[in-house]
């Protein structure tokens, strides 16, 4: 049965009377779930493979903030506007009509863009199901970004939910870095020698060696990043006489594609001008782009037509997908420590989502 994509499109009418459209809500919690684990597993296994030179996670962000751009621009023009004369004067509305708002958006921008630089240095030093179970900190740095800076409260289930959370990622980082020290001194495999000798040393210098410490800390700072940039987001947005959902996903994307090439002249520029934007580009690139540019469409709808328990579920079942695709595809043997870990943060993902449909007092 074919669901229209004005139907799809549809957003703040049917979520304002409560109206969904039928198979849209399970299906893009459905893809959402496929793309957040096939994304950190293709993006890890981009980081750690060692037949080329490594592409650089700038030119990478650029690409994928370019192309969301490209497809909101596109549903603005067919879809909302349908003429060139009314997406040009919705543009000129959104960047000088609305331009105090438009630069209040740079703000979300610049962190979002920090977020998804800091998630390829993650997945540089984590494996995927290492990194999905640590990525869920970011329930707890919005839920005290929620407290702190919206009237939000949170009952006694989700506090019990963000200790075991919390809980649930120590466990995973102790084991995860007590792995790692007791295989220090196996580091370089004889594959890995075979492939020093016969690869040239500008190609193996590219690729970083895996450090967790490091992996933790971007993590962190990323999720910290991510729940203060979605809450001042969310502010926004009820703050404000908002446009449509793809025109202030315009303003986002503006600042942080621009706050991108700011990140590429300033880490990358002098190596690009030597070996080209688009060096150490392959097939798996092009899907880890493709991957984040579908993730951030998909978002958007689930945003609108799931409830927190379904988007609980789509996380948990990612988590555990993630796990299952680092041992059959990276070889990554997890310890029972790990899978106890991984599991109360599964737990904690689930306890937090059923907790937040309970009406506030």
């Amino acid at each position: 049965m074919k669901v229209s994509l004005e139907k799809i499109m549809k957003t703040t009418d049917d979520n304002v009377n409560g109206n969904s459209v039928p198979g849209v809500k399970y299906l893009s919690l459905i893809l959402l779930t496929l793309q957040n684990s096939a994304l950190i597993l293709v993006m890890t296994y981009s980081r750690s493979r060692h037949d080329g030179p490594l592409y650089y996670s700038t030119t990478a962000v650029c690409c994928n903030e370019a192309f969301k751009l490209l497809i909101c621009f596109t549903i603005i023009l067919f879809y909302e506007q349908r003429s060139l004369y009314g997406f040009g004067k919705c543009i000129y509305r959104l960047l000088w009509t609305s331009k105090i708002e438009t630069l209040k958006m740079m703000i979300p921008s610049l962190i979002f863009t920090i977020q998804n630089l800091l998630q390829f240095v993650a997945t540089s030093h984590l494996d995927a199901g290492t990194y999905q179970i640590c990525a869920q900190l970011k329930i707890l740095t919005t839920a005290l970004f929620s407290v702190i800076v919206l009237p939000k409260r949170l009952n006694i289930k989700q506090w019990i939910a963000l200790i075991m959370l919390f809980a649930g990622v120590a466990f995973v980082q102790y084991d995860t870095v007590k792995s790692r020290d007791n295989e220090t001194h196996h580091e370089i495999t004889d594959d890995v020698v075979t492939d020093i000798q016969t690869t040239s040393p500008s190609i193996w210098i590219d690729k970083p060696i895996r450090n967790p410490t490091i992996g933790f800390i971007a993590v962190i700072v990323s999720t910290i990043c991510s729940g203060f940039a979605s809450v001042y987001f969310e502010k926004m947005l009820k703050d404000s006489s908002s446009p449509s959902l793809w025109q202030r996903n315009v303003q986002l994307g503006l600042g942080s594609l621009l706050f991108a090439f700011l990140a590429l002249f300033i880490n990358d520029y002098n190596n690009i001008q030597i070996h080209g934007f688009f060096y150490g580009y392959n097939y798996i690139t092009y899907s880890v782009i493709s991957l984040q540019t579908m993730g951030g469409l998909l978002v958007a709808l689930v945003i609108k037509y799931a409830d927190n328990i379904l988007k609980g579920f789509s996380t948990s079942l990612a988590i555990i997908l993630s796990c299952i695709g680092s041992m059959l595809v990276l070889n990554v043997v997890y310890s029972l420590g790990f899978v106890l870990g991984g599991g109360l943060v599964i737990m904690a993902v689930l306890l937090y989502a059923h907790g937040s449909t309970i009406p506030q007092q």
